[in-house]
């Protein structure tokens, strides 16, 4: 199967500098509650990776079974790694962006290798690692803490059902007497219940500082992405310029020379033979008419004003009608998007749907548009084709890919032999 990530997300770096409320109630109760299921699951998590590398690592030498317990091991750190981010993000809204597994860049098994050291080593990972695993700690606190509270609270009624001279507090070997179990009893729980509200807040500061990348760290990846944005565009403005000069040269450009040889026949028999001049007018009218024709596609193709009157559900409406192949349309919006955003995901799914028409063999096509939370604009586009959609440089598929990159956002091709294709875009609402 072909799946392909083309493109990666770009996180405004402003969304991880907002500083959390991390003392609210609901934020407290709900780090209480995940560490003490960390308390329980971590130990468990982790022993299962420690015997994934023991094993693994022992045994390398046999037929390389060890290799396949070491990829999963290395994967098991992924797939924790990113439930922690998410954990994390979810608890205290740090706007943090997703953990994403590594992409292979370079073709052949060395490539696959490069790729899986490249997640071995994926800072954002072993942050989120860091931060599991001093959760599990304070998790292992925290549980006998609430044993605590609950057995202080039912020892400050001891008096009224304890039916010897003593009674024993909750994961302690401390025995009190019936006459002070009430006092005892309230003291253990007000401690033990400041003491998890503590490592509550503890945690919070923890997994902030660990997990929210540093200011510099932010500003190297804002760099980055900027490259990458910035090459994004200029190879899309080429592929552009290319598909438009190509478009002109093998279209336009000799129908025209067609009408004005035509035009040329006709002033030559204008006099000799009329009725053949008049057809050949009528010829080369009809030729520029198609030649018109074919301007305003190519036009349409450069800017859909459509878009900017109607908006993107008008659009791809229009955009539907001319197609070739049957478009089943799904579009949801609750507002307008920029019109860069709208620009973006308008161009690709007409590029994808001049694709699958010329391509894919495809009977019918499906378009889905949402306008997801936290301000994404989002589009998937499915044929019934033939599938085995690759990208090419300078091609359709990369020209999609460039310019999303250049509006900040990300592609997904999945398209296996004997189909279906279908191809994702989301794209931020404000870029």
């Amino acid at each position: 199967m072909t799946s392909q990530t083309l493109t990666r997300p770009v996180e405004p770096s402003s969304a991880v500098q907002r500083p959390p409320t991390l003392a609210a109630p609901l934020r407290v109760a709900g780090a209480i509650a995940q560490l003490a299921a960390l308390g329980i699951i971590g130990p468990i998590v982790f022993t299962v990776l420690a015997t994934l590398l023991g094993v693994g690592l022992g045994l390398v030498p046999v037929l390389g079974i060890g290799l396949a317990l070491l990829l999963g091991f290395i994967y098991g750190l992924y797939g924790l790694g990113w439930l922690e981010t998410a954990r994390v993000d979810g608890l205290y809204s740090l706007g943090l962006p997703g953990l994403r597994p590594r992409a292979r860049t370079r073709p052949g098994f060395g490539g696959f290798l490069r790729m899986v050291w490249h997640q071995f080593i994926d800072p954002s990972m072993w942050r989120a690692i860091a931060s599991a695993a001093i959760s599990t700690i304070l998790g292992l606190v925290v549980l006998p803490l609430i044993s605590i509270f609950a057995s202080g609270i039912v020892l400050a009624f001891a008096p009224l059902f304890a039916r010897s001279g003593a009674v024993r507090l909750a994961a302690t070997s401390f025995e009190v007497p019936v006459a002070w179990a009430s006092i005892v009893g309230v003291l253990a729980a007000v401690v033990a219940l400041a003491a998890v509200v503590g490592i509550a807040l503890l945690h919070g500061v923890l997994a902030r500082v660990i997990v929210v990348p540093t200011r510099e760290a932010q500003l190297t990846e804002q760099a980055r992405t900027s490259d990458a944005q910035r090459a994004g565009a200029l190879r899309a403005s080429e592929v552009e310029r290319t598909r438009i000069e190509r478009d002109l040269h093998d279209g336009v450009q000799p129908r025209l020379v067609s009408v004005g040889m035509t035009l040329g026949l006709a002033q030559q028999k204008m006099d000799d033979d009329p009725a053949a001049a008049k057809a050949l007018l009528a010829e080369a009218h009809t030729s520029t008419k198609a030649a018109i024709t074919e301007l305003r596609q190519l036009a349409r193709g450069i800017h859909a004003s459509v878009l900017d009157d109607r908006g993107l559900d008008a659009a791809l409406s229009a955009l539907a009608g001319r197609s070739h192949i049957p478009v089943h349309l799904d579009v949801r919006l609750d507002s307008r998007c920029s019109r860069d955003a709208e620009a973006a995901v308008y161009f690709a799914i007409a590029e994808t749907l001049t694709n699958a028409a010329k391509h894919s063999r495809a009977t019918d096509c499906r378009v889905i548009v949402r306008q997801r939370e936290g301000g994404t604009l989002w589009a998937r586009v499915e044929d019934n084709g033939i599938g085995g959609a690759q990208v090419i440089a300078g091609g359709g598929l990369d020209g999609i890919s460039n310019r999303i990159l250049a509006a900040r956002g990300t592609v997904r091709l999945d398209s296996p032999q004997g189909g279906p294709t279908s191809l994702e875009v989301s794209v931020p609402c404000a870029s």
